[in-house]
């Protein structure tokens, strides 16, 4: 008997949008088909004959820089103008963290449910260790962490144990011991070398991790002789 042939992602999306997620990653022979389908609004399903027209919008993501993709090699320059007509850029996670506790929220909510686990919500180590990791790995990496706490979480509330190392490992590293006896602006001095240290000597980051204009900082510096270098 005759056999359906099963529609392609671009059939079903004709006359609406299609999302192509990691556009860099694809290679030259898929370019070449995709570049085609751009220009020509058609192509052929694999082992057909029929040539099929379609009218669909594209709509791309990357985390590669594209231009430089172009000139090392790797993609089409003819594609990448055909793809670059609005060209929106979101910043990392790591210069909008005022995002992070919306997104803890989300995803917690999310994947309490999906697990059926009665967590509340975060211990405050927890959250400042979330809060204060610079997430490489952007909000895919920000949602993994967290559905793997809820996974692990043996209370009803997500302890900084809970999370993966690579998260809490500034949260671990940034106690800093006083001994009892020091003088108030020997235990100052110490908390801002401290600070410089774990932000890799970048004023303006441990001038806001101390809760201080950077002005202070500096003359904190000078007060106190800490090498600026």
């Amino acid at each position: 008997g005759a056999v359906a042939q099963k529609r392609g992602r671009f059939e079903l999306a004709d006359g609406g949008t299609i999302f192509l997620d990691e556009i860099g990653e694809i290679d030259m022979q898929t370019q070449v088909k995709l570049l085609r389908v751009l220009q020509e609004r058609a192509f052929e399903r694999v082992g057909g004959e029929a040539t099929i027209t379609v009218d669909v919008r594209i709509v791309c993501a990357t985390n590669r820089d594209l231009l430089a993709e172009v000139q090392a090699g790797n993609f089409r320059e003819d594609l990448y103008y055909r793809l670059n007509v609005v060209n929106l850029v979101v910043p990392p996670l790591r210069e909008r963290k005022e995002d992070i506790p919306l997104l803890m929220t989300s995803f917690l909510a999310q994947y309490t449910k999906e697990n059926n686990r009665p967590i509340e919500g975060f211990s405050a180590s927890a959250k400042r260790a979330l809060l204060t990791y610079d997430w490489p790995g952007n909000i895919r990496e920000l949602r993994n962490s967290i559905e793997s706490a809820v996974v692990l979480a043996r209370g009803a509330i997500i302890e900084l144990e809970d999370l993966p190392p690579q998260v809490t490992s500034r949260e671990s590293s940034s106690t800093v011991s006083l001994s009892v006896g020091i003088t108030l602006a020997e235990a100052e001095k110490h908390l801002i070398m401290a600070t410089l240290e774990l932000e890799g000597g970048n004023k303006t980051k441990a001038a806001q991790t101390l809760g201080i204009g950077r002005k202070t900082l500096h003359r904190k510096l000078q007060e106190y002789h800490i090498d600026e270098k």
